[in-house]
């Protein structure tokens, strides 16, 4: 497959995905959170691939929370900027509170509601109606292993979410592709990649969950998308059924 065909095989997949799950609606302006890695950035270079080949008018907005580690961000916003995509860095103490402030031992969940509060307010203040995230197959699956065997939970994150509270809706386009997709992608549109300078970076449980999935994969090829044809086949009617109301009179 020509490196053409090839972008145009990947950027159909995400396409679908959105159409699927009714992510972008005429109008809508999204907040595309940036990280530094391969995932963020091939998420805004679909984006701005789809927006310009699609009737549905949306607007993108680049944001990049500064969690305090001193991550150098000037590579994302000269990507941003040679995609023509407004780029915002918003400064947090995030990294501060988690490290110093509470001296978390397993940092990840905090770190993610932390987070996902500040750039759901971010999005409300650049006037956005969407946040774009970039999770892709691997994390459903990973997610979705997470939840069974650390919480005993059949669940995962959602592709598309509303928010009550704000009345922002949270998007994940990328939920189609496979890891080693957005990798090739990152690799052939040349995206920038920043270490992560989180102190906790490859040593969470999450690293654990994903070695597993991988060790599954390795063996049966199409595991994760066997994965996701089950979530979205679901019939928990099927699966186990309920435990019936005790009655006093057994024992």
């Amino acid at each position: 497959m020509s490196k053409k065909d090839y972008r145009k095989w990947a950027l159909a997949i995400v396409k679908r995905a959105i159409v699927d799950y009714g992510m972008i609606k005429e109008g809508d302006r999204l907040a595309v959170g940036m990280s530094g890695g391969k995932d963020s950035g091939v998420l805004l270079y679909a984006l701005n691939a789809i927006r310009k080949t699609v009737p549905v008018k949306f607007d993108l907005q680049a944001v990049y929370l500064d969690l305090g580690f001193g991550m150098e961000y000037t590579p994302i916003e000269e990507y941003c900027r040679r995609l023509e995509v407004p780029f915002r860095r918003q400064p947090t103490d995030i990294g501060e509170i988690i490290f110093n402030v509470r001296n978390e031992k397993n940092p990840c969940a905090l770190c993610s509601t932390l987070r996902r509060g500040a750039i759901n307010e971010l999005a409300l203040k650049l006037g956005c109606s969407r946040v774009a995230l970039g999770h892709h197959l691997d994390d459903v699956v990973d997610t979705f292993f997470m939840s069974l065997i650390y919480t005993g939970q059949l669940r995962t994150f959602s592709p598309n979410t509303f928010l009550d509270r704000t009345g922002l809706h949270m998007i994940r386009p990328l939920v189609y592709l496979g890891q080693e997709t957005v990798r090739e992608l990152a690799s052939l549109e040349k995206i920038p990649i920043i270490e992560n300078p989180c102190p906790a970076s490859g040593i969470t449980k999450r690293e654990e969950i994903k070695k597993l999935v991988s060790g599954l994969a390795s063996q049966y090829p199409d595991f994760r998308e066997k994965v996701l044809v089950a979530l979205q086949g679901a019939d928990l009617t099927n699966l186990w059924p309920r435990a019936l109301p005790r009655s006093r009179g057994l024992k």
